[in-house]
């Protein structure tokens, strides 16, 4: 049997097509590669995001805003003097973009205006890191990136 070149262009294509199809379907099979959303429930925090625009302006017009910043210990969040700080409550979500089961919560209860999460819960990389804090009834809001 002979073959011509249009029969063996429609063979090429469909070897072709049969590769591409053995690699799509290998990585949605394999639980290796995680093919997990961003953030869980994505439709609902979009909800809340004129709230926390609201909480981020509230931050943005203290005069001395909340400091976070890497140190040699970890990550520290420092809270203005001029406050109370048996006032503060709130909490610190650190999200890590890249893996999801990183991510973790910290409460907020201070006895001073320093608050360290230490390097031993951190894994070195990116991080997101959100202070959503209330002081005499006012919801504040700082977010920042540090790269640890």
């Amino acid at each position: 049997m002979k073959i011509n070149w249009g029969t063996s262009i429609v063979i090429a294509f469909a070897l072709f097509i049969t590769f591409i199809l053995y690699f799509v379907f290998k990585v949605q099979s394999n639980p290796k590669y995680d093919n997990e959303l961003v953030t869980e429930e994505y439709y609902k925090k979009e909800l809340v995001y004129s709230k926390q625009m609201e909480k981020e302006q509230n931050a943005n017009d203290m005069v001395v805003n909340v400091l976070v910043s890497r140190t040699d210990e970890g990550i520290a969040i420092d809270f203005p003097d001029e406050i109370d700080i048996t006032k503060v409550k709130g909490k610190v979500s650190l999200y890590r973009p890249s893996n999801q089961k990183l991510d973790f919560e910290v409460p907020i209860s201070l006895s001073s205006p320093h608050l360290l999460i230490p390097k031993s819960n951190l894994a070195s990389g990116l991080w997101d890191i959100s202070v959503d804090w209330t002081y005499d009834g006012k919801e504040f809001l700082k977010k920042e990136k540090i790269n640890y």
